[in-house]
């Protein structure tokens, strides 16, 4: 898959900023291609906007469709002000808070990245509970290749655990990147 444009510059955003934790470009063209899978009227959360990066992805695989709402999610304000620089089409929401707080406010989701500690590590259930039936969940960063601290290992080898026995989803993993679990919700 070609880099779209707004990739591009999300990338050179997060490398103006010194920005190190934007999706890389494997998990990038996967969430396009989940993007573009959003049935008519969906919508798609993503928590964890960082610069942009993952957001440009799910905006590329929508293309010009005006039917799906995308919203995302970031608690670092300074960042959020490097993401909102981008101008993003219409059906594209930025949230600045924290995710934990904001979450069960927002409804149910067709596509859901899970790309930030909160809800993933804390908040998994209310990530879950987002989830509309038949829905997708994806969550990356689940087999890094170093490990930030033993509580990083430790809550991820948790999440990685529900995640595939949960008894309401379909998982598997995906040696992709930074290692990705994807799930669908049961109807």
């Amino acid at each position: 898959m070609a880099v779209p444009e707004g990739v591009t510059r999300a990338r050179a955003r997060a490398v103006d900023a010194g920005f190190t934790q934007s999706s890389d470009g494997a998990t990038g063209e996967l969430l396009a291609v989940l993007a573009a899978a959003v049935p008519r009227g969906g919508r798609i959360l993503e928590i964890g906007t960082g610069v942009g990066v993952g957001l440009a992805w799910l905006v590329a695989g929508l293309g010009a469709r005006t039917d799906v709402e995308v919203v995302s999610l970031e608690q670092d304000p300074t960042v959020a002000v490097l993401a909102a620089s981008h101008g993003w089409p219409a059906r594209v929401r930025l949230i600045t808070g924290d995710a934990l707080a904001v979450l069960p406010e927002l409804g149910r989701f067709s596509l859901i990245f899970a790309d930030a500690p909160a809800g993933k590590w804390t908040g998994l259930d209310g990530t879950l509970a987002a989830l509309e039936p038949g829905g997708v969940l994806l969550v990356d960063d689940m087999r890094p290749p170093v490990w930030a601290s033993a509580d990083h290992e430790a809550h991820t080898r948790r999440v990685r655990a529900t995640l595939l026995g949960h008894a309401t989803l379909v998982a598997t993993e995906l040696s992709v990147g930074s290692g990705l679990i994807v799930c669908t919700r049961r109807s």
